[in-house]
């Protein structure tokens, strides 16, 4: 016991100077978070929204963000940017933390601690920590159900299967890309069956699963595939010209990796992955996580070919890569981690700066903001709503996604101004004419509001626009906004069907 002491005490000592890192560069995320100068994006606005009206499911995407915000804003009691923002570096702390004390059983203790810290100061959870979205909910399920297969390997389990298939549907409630596990356990079980855990584990894992995900395949059964339509909208590989093959798109995609992950570890993950993957001098454990990571990268940037994709949308890739890279680089290219973590701890520490800063930096010849869509958004909306107060105007509706995202937050207090979208002609394209619509009944004129160069949906009552302006910075930057009064009757009953 005591010969052992020695031992244990590094161990504890190690996993502790990680759990600590991983709480300063949290506890300076949500330090600077309050001095934020950024708006609310119109994805975030939109994600509040959802947690108005709980449900099963929403437009775009599945409801756990939406039921998340929520039990926040209610627990604050303030719907700020603060209590919206901050559970991104709190999400990301448990991802790090899960991966850290996951890990901990398949490396050494320094390198599980290393694999935390690496986690935490990744560019992608910088900027995540800062800008709420689906795959910061997402991520932590994800990792939990990562880490909980390779300890079935080790030691086969029902109950740790019931809660590795638990932990990836609640992550599926959150983001579809919650598929990629299930992908990533295919290919592994295929390529590497050393590390494949038993059958009738995997079955109840998925059964369980299914049982999570049914409540939201249900909605989505009565709501007309909604979710799942708007997703297969995005991929949109095959279009009416057929397949069009975009290199700029795939090149830009990839190239982006290298800023998600930092440079260095990504173009370690490029040179680790491809030879776990083909020899088995890294072990079985190595080699399925580069099943579980590199595929995902290599899908996302094939969508980007096709089609496109965003920097975030191989997210998921960097839960493996991450358990995958730093041992090895901890274990035999010690200066090679040290240059990795240092320029992506520099990103860390810089991003929160950054967005205290978003009037201020600028770029290019032409001087423009670098932060611009995080600019001037909420005060066209407050413009509006001042406007329809001051003129004793009950109603105001609007077409446009990002201004109805900035109306609803910027009018939650409001019991003088009503908002509506304007209604769809047909399919709604947007998460607002789905549930907002401006009821064909209403008996009484209403504000309209243009966004060019969007056409009026009706002749208005008087021909002139009761306000014009330009946007002249910012996320609505050159936006042309005009303010009409509009007949009861604009959207009749059949507008819909036209």
């Amino acid at each position: 016991m005591q010969k052992n002491a020695p031992l244990r005490q590094s161990s504890d000592r190690a996993l502790i100077w990680g759990v600590a890192a991983v709480l300063a560069v949290t506890v300076w995320r949500l330090a600077m978070l309050p001095l934020s100068t950024a708006d609310l994006f119109v994805d975030e606005l939109q994600y509040w929204q959802w947690g108005q009206a709980l449900d099963w499911g929403y437009f775009s995407k599945p409801p756990l963000i939406g039921w998340v915000l929520r039990l926040v804003t209610d627990l604050s009691g303030s719907d700020s940017p603060f209590w919206i923002r901050m559970i991104g570096s709190v999400f990301h702390a448990a991802t790090a933390l899960i991966l850290m004390f996951g890990a901990r059983r398949f490396v050494t203790p320094s390198a599980a601690a290393a694999i935390g810290i690496v986690y935490a100061t990744l560019p992608l959870v910088a900027v995540g920590s800062f800008l709420i979205s689906t795959d910061t909910i997402l991520l932590p399920f994800f990792a939990l159900a990562v880490v909980l297969h390779m300890r079935l390997v080790d030691r086969p389990s029902l109950g740790i299967a019931v809660l590795m298939g638990v932990a990836i549907g609640v992550g599926m409630l959150a983001k579809y890309a919650a598929i990629y596990f299930w992908m990533g356990v295919a290919l592994g079980a295929v390529m590497v069956p050393a590390h494949r855990i038993k059958w009738s584990e995997l079955a109840i894992a998925f059964a369980a699963f299914l049982v999570v995900i049914s409540p939201n395949i249900i909605w989505n059964l009565q709501n007309d595939l909604m979710t799942v339509s708007h997703t297969a909208d995005n991929v949109d590989w095959v279009n009416r010209a057929g397949i069009t093959l975009h290199f700029d798109s795939a090149a830009e995609f990839f190239g982006a990796q290298f800023v998600v992950m930092g440079p260095v570890f990504f173009a370690a993950l490029l040179w680790i992955a491809p030879v776990a993957m083909i020899s088995s001098r890294l072990g079985a454990r190595l080699r399925w996580l580069a099943w579980m990571s590199l595929p995902i990268i290599i899908l996302v940037t094939v969508q980007a070919l096709l089609s496109r994709a965003y920097a975030n949308w191989a997210a998921m890739a960097y839960v493996g890569a991450v358990l995958l890279v730093v041992p090895v680089l901890w274990g035999r290219a010690r200066l090679w981690f040290w240059a990795g973590l240092a320029i992506n701890l520099a990103v860390t520490l810089a991003v929160p700066i950054a967005v205290t800063q978003t009037h201020t930096w600028r770029a290019g010849h032409e001087q423009r903001l670098i932060l611009r869509r995080f600019v001037d958004r909420k005060v066209q909306a407050d413009r509006i709503l001042d406007f329809a107060r001051d003129g004793g105007h009950p109603i105001v509706v609007a077409e446009n996604r990002d201004l109805l995202a900035e109306l609803f937050h910027a009018a939650r207090d409001m019991d003088d101004v009503t908002i509506w979208s304007a209604s769809a002609k047909g399919r709604p394209h947007h998460f607002y004419a789905q549930i907002y619509p401006l009821p064909a009944e209403q008996a009484e004129p209403f504000l309209y509001v243009m966004v060019s160069p969007t056409p009026l949906p009706c002749a208005p009552i008087s021909e002139d626009s009761l306000e014009q302006w330009t946007a002249s910075d910012g996320g609505f930057k050159s936006a042309e906004f005009s303010i009409f009064m509009l007949p009861a009757d604009c959207f009749g009953a059949d507008y819909s069907n036209r």
